[in-house]
């Protein structure tokens, strides 16, 4: 079943994407107290999806593709959570700055951060280019959205936790201009670099979140990205040093995850830092993942102005 999030005449709503139009939940549902978005679907729980799976064959009532505008499946998510690191290709190209030159996977754990819910976007929106960096790049990455509370749960446990799945693009600010005269600090380029995660609209996710019972295998996904039409990054996401169960079962020792928190797996080789190859202003990136459509965004103009705090 594939749940979105969308707007139509200045309202916002929640629907099964079906392939003859979308069967809007808060209309279709049958009895009281709807569910108005895709985070309440999930912390209502298996009952509210067993009975949404139902609902759409139960309807005739369906809203045409071309009336709505796709948002992100969970605008808002409680948490959002990425990866760095977690294809072995990918620490190769970027020189080793990420560390081990072979697959960590039995020798050290994932490397999790943490970012602001105001990265999030949808699809066909436009990414902003921030007043901080003049370096933007690109990163397909398989989202994966918690459907239950996670509190230490076991990798063997830790799909069950697992609502669904979507399509993430991991912007990242590659420079900082706030380095400018700025005196060397240990850690400087460590935050630099987490600073390059935190811009508004620096994390497109989309078009829809498949949900779990449709995807056989997480853990075997083709993935593409293009800009322009040309392809920069291509992969499997076999390739992962840490399985999608792995990652939720580590980050749930850190943390309790939630329905609607939304996890970026980690980026495949091919990244504009290693080639050289930036994006511009008006670049079109699309990011298409087995099962899970394609998710396309276009860069924003360059501000007039970088921010340069120091200057």
């Amino acid at each position: 079943m594939k749940l979105i999030t969308y707007a139509r005449n200045k309202s916002i709503s929640c629907a099964i994407l079906t392939d003859e139009g979308l069967v809007d939940i808060p209309s279709a549902w049958q009895g009281p107290n709807p569910p108005r978005s895709v985070r309440e679907i999930l912390q209502r729980g298996p009952s509210c999806l067993a009975k949404l799976a139902e609902l759409a064959h139960a309807t005739e009532i369906l809203t045409p593709l071309d009336s709505v505008k796709f948002l992100a499946p969970i605008p808002r998510p409680g948490k959002v959570i990425a990866l760095a690191g977690n294809y072995t290709e990918h620490i190769k190209e970027t020189g080793l700055k990420l560390g081990l030159s072979d697959s960590p996977r039995w020798t050290t754990v994932p490397r999790p951060f943490l970012m602001p819910p105001t990265v999030v976007i949808g699809p066909d929106e436009e990414i902003l280019w921030p007043a901080y960096s003049e370096q933007i790049d690109y990163e397909i990455e398989l989202g994966v959205i918690i459907g239950k509370k996670a509190k230490t749960v076991m990798p063997n446990d830790a799909l069950d936790c697992v609502a669904g799945y979507t399509i993430a693009n991991d912007v990242s600010a590659r420079s900082v201009t706030f380095a400018e005269n700025r005196a060397k600090r240990p850690w400087d380029e460590f935050y630099d670099w987490l600073n390059g995660k935190w811009a508004d609209g620096f994390l497109p996710i989309g078009p829809y979140m498949l949900t779990a019972d449709e995807i056989q295998n997480a853990q075997n996904l083709d993935m593409t990205l293009t800009v322009n039409g040309e392809v920069r990054q291509k992969a499997n996401t076999s390739q992962m040093i840490y399985p999608v169960a792995d990652i939720v079962s580590f980050l749930s020792h850190i943390m309790t995850l939630e329905p609607g928190d939304v996890i970026a797996t980690g980026t495949p080789a091919g990244v504009g830092m290693a080639t050289g190859k930036f994006l511009q202003p008006g670049d079109r990136i699309e990011c298409t993942i087995e099962k899970l459509s394609t998710l396309q965004n276009i860069l924003g103009q360059q501000p007039e102005k970088f921010y340069e705090p120091l200057a």
